[in-house]
């Protein structure tokens, strides 16, 4: 599976952004898509991830009511939508596929397969 993170940018607190992941290979494999950030000197985090059958969905309490995770089926592509941008969502924002079935997938150990990274800076 290949993982291709796009949509990062610079904008200002309040504003808006949508990133993208087009997956390509066996994307048929996929349980589910998730994205994660880091930011400077700290832990990679989860952010959001959506299962592929089924299209339930789980946030991170930080971005719970800002953001929406979806996916297009028929593009293999998941999105991210992140409204009401604040300072602190400032990171490099990474997509990844999990392929095995797992009761959650909140850790980046969950996934198998990693995007780049795209970075996300949110002036205040």
């Amino acid at each position: 599976v290949q993982l291709q993170a796009s949509g990062g940018g610079l904008v200002q607190a309040g504003g808006s952004l949508r990133l993208a992941c087009a997956a390509s290979g066996r994307t048929f494999s996929n349980y589910a898509v998730g994205w994660f950030r880091q930011a400077p000197e700290k832990e990679r985090e989860f952010v959001a991830t959506i299962r592929w059958s089924g299209g339930s969905t789980y946030y991170a309490d930080s971005v719970k009511g800002r953001f929406t995770i979806s996916r297009d089926n028929a593009k293999n592509t998941v999105y991210l939508q992140m409204n009401s941008l604040k300072p602190e969502d400032t990171a490099v924002y990474y997509c990844a596929a999990a392929i095995y079935y797992r009761a959650t997938y909140q850790k980046a150990r969950d996934y198998d397969y990693w995007g780049q990274g795209t970075q996300v800076t949110v002036s205040s």
